[in-house]
C-alpha cells in the first residue's frame, strides 16, 4: 500500500464552489498522495450548495473522509423530519439558498410540509440519504477531526452527535486531550484578528476562515501544520 503524503482539512464550505475548487487546485491535491478530511457544512449561504455536495461526494468516492456538520443535520431534520420549526430554524441559517440550488423555493417547501404533502426531486432525496450516513468524527493516532469540536469531560465515542456538531466555549476553554482537534464551525476571527487558521494553546486547531462571509477558505495540511487560503469577497443573503 502506497505511504500517504500529506493529511489535508478543509472545512465549512457553505457552497462557495469557486473557492473550494480554486483551493483544491491550490493545494495540488493528489488523491493518490494525499487523504481528504472534509469536516462539514457544505451547504446553506452560498451560491450553490448542491454543486458543492456534488464536489464531495466525487471525492468521497475517490477516498477522501467527509463528515457531517451542523448545517447538514439542520438541513436535514428539515426536510426528512418535515417538521415546520425545523424548516424555520434552518432558514434563518441560509436554507433558502440551498434550496434554490435545487431549483425549489423555501416558502413553497414550508407550506407543503404544514399541508403534509411536501415533494422533492430525486437528486435532492439522494442527497439528503447520503448526509443521513455521514460520520460525525473521525481519528487518526495523532488527531481528531469533528465540525464543532469534543466534550472536555467525556469521551469521545460517548459524546452524543448534537454536541459534537454544535459545540463552543466548554470545548474551547476545557479541551486538554492528547489528540490534536481539528475543528471547523466557529470562524477562526472569534478567536484572532484574522481569518487564518488558529493554533490554540490547549492542542485545538480551527480552521472555519469564514468563507461565506467575506473571510476565506482554508486548508490546513498535517503533519507540518501548513496552512494554505483563498480569499472571498462573498457575504450571505
Amino acid at each position: 500500500m502506497q505511504s500517504i503524503r500529506r493529511l489535508l482539512v478543509i472545512g465549512d464550505i457553505h457552497g462557495q464552489i469557486h473557492q473550494f475548487n480554486e483551493l483544491l487546485d491550490k493545494i495540488e491535491f493528489d488523491e493518490t498522495k494525499d487523504l481528504l478530511f472534509l469536516i462539514g457544512d457544505y451547504v446553506d449561504r452560498g451560491e450553490n450548495p448542491k454543486a458543492v455536495i456534488a464536489k464531495v461526494r466525487e471525492l468521497e468516492r475517490k477516498g477522501a473522509i467527509v463528515l457531517k456538520g451542523n448545517h447538514e443535520s439542520m438541513m436535514e431534520k428539515a426536510l426528512s423530519g418535515k417538521e415546520p420549526t425545523a424548516v424555520s430554524h434552518w432558514a434563518a441559517n441560509g436554507g433558502a439558498q440551498t434550496l434554490q440550488s435545487y431549483g425549489l423555493d423555501i416558502r413553497t417547501v414550508y407550506r407543503q410540509i404544514c399541508d403534509g404533502q411536501l415533494t422533492l426531486p430525486d437528486d435532492l432525496l439522494n442527497d439528503l440519504d447520503w448526509i443521513a450516513h455521514l460520520n460525525i468524527y473521525a481519528q487518526t493516532q495523532h488527531y481528531i477531526f469533528v465540525h464543532a469540536g469534543v466534550d472536555p469531560d467525556r469521551n469521545l465515542e460517548d459524546t452524543d452527535e448534537e454536541t459534537l456538531l454544535w459545540i463552543r466555549d466548554p470545548f474551547f476553554n476545557g479541551y486538554h486531550g492528547e489528540k490534536t482537534v481539528i475543528f471547523g464551525h466557529t470562524p477562526t476571527m472569534n478567536f484572532q484578528p484574522s481569518c487564518d487558521v488558529f493554533f490554540g494553546k490547549n492542542n485545538i486547531i480551527g480552521i472555519d476562515g469564514g468563507c461565506v462571509f467575506g473571510g476565506q477558505l482554508n486548508c490546513l495540511e498535517l503533519p507540518s501544520q501548513a496552512a494554505y487560503s483563498v480569499k472571498t469577497n462573498s457575504s450571505p443573503d
